[in-house]
């Protein structure tokens, strides 16, 4: 678990890594996490917007074609949602009874879709954990299909374009290089803010 926080806050090194070794192959590698990140409520762990971020770094300096990138990522969250959504629609009451889904999540999930609707799918985006198991639950809910499309390609849209224009145009500033570390515990304690805004709202209407 320690060697995976590492990886999380030195995610720079890794991608320089996979680069080296697999050159072409790291645009699959990027996709497949991303997918797994967004297409399955077993994996909320994977990295997505400090990944996002360090990808668009390397974009910047010529290791990527941004388009490219932009183009893979955006299908993979789109994909990944839809998968989970399915999921949820298919065996999702019987595989949230099982040991393999965080319950909290999962009520943390349904509290946040409850409030915000449709618009959840978009802004669940930028929430860490949230993320992935809005759709799942979407998919318990039978959420109409073609509304929930919509808003699952504004919500990667959006949330790959940003993260990656952000990297692309920030992530090579001398300061956020040699402190890459540092700003990735903040872009991971900033995705989280919203999720704490809303578990503090919940407890605090509990209490009433």
């Amino acid at each position: 678990m320690i060697e995976f926080f590492k990886a999380i806050l030195h995610i720079d090194t890794y991608i320089s890594q996979f680069i080296d070794s697999y050159g072409f192959l790291t645009y699959f590698i990027l996709f497949f996490i991303i997918f797994l990140e967004t297409g399955f409520v077993v994996t909320p762990f994977l990295p997505g917007d400090s990944l996002l971020f360090a990808a668009g770094a390397f974009a910047a300096k010529g290791d990527f074609n941004i388009f490219l990138l932009w183009i893979l990522l955006i299908s993979a969250s789109i994909l990944g949602d839809n998968i989970n959504y399915y999921i949820g629609r298919k065996i999702g009451k019987r595989l949230a009874e099982s040991r393999f889904v965080r319950v909290e999540y999962l009520l943390r999930a349904e509290g946040f879709y409850e409030k915000y609707g449709g618009k959840a799918i978009i802004v669940g985006k930028f929430m860490p954990i949230v993320r992935t198991f809005v759709p799942f639950v979407a998919g318990i809910g039978k959420m109409n299909y073609p509304r929930f499309l919509s808003r699952n390609i504004a919500g990667a849209f959006i949330w790959i374009t940003l993260f990656l224009v952000l990297g692309y145009f920030f992530g090579n500033i001398q300061f956020v290089k040699e402190n890459f570390s540092i700003v990735t515990i903040g872009i991971i304690a900033i995705s989280f803010l919203p999720v704490v805004y809303t578990f503090i709202q919940e407890k605090m209407k509990s209490k009433k």
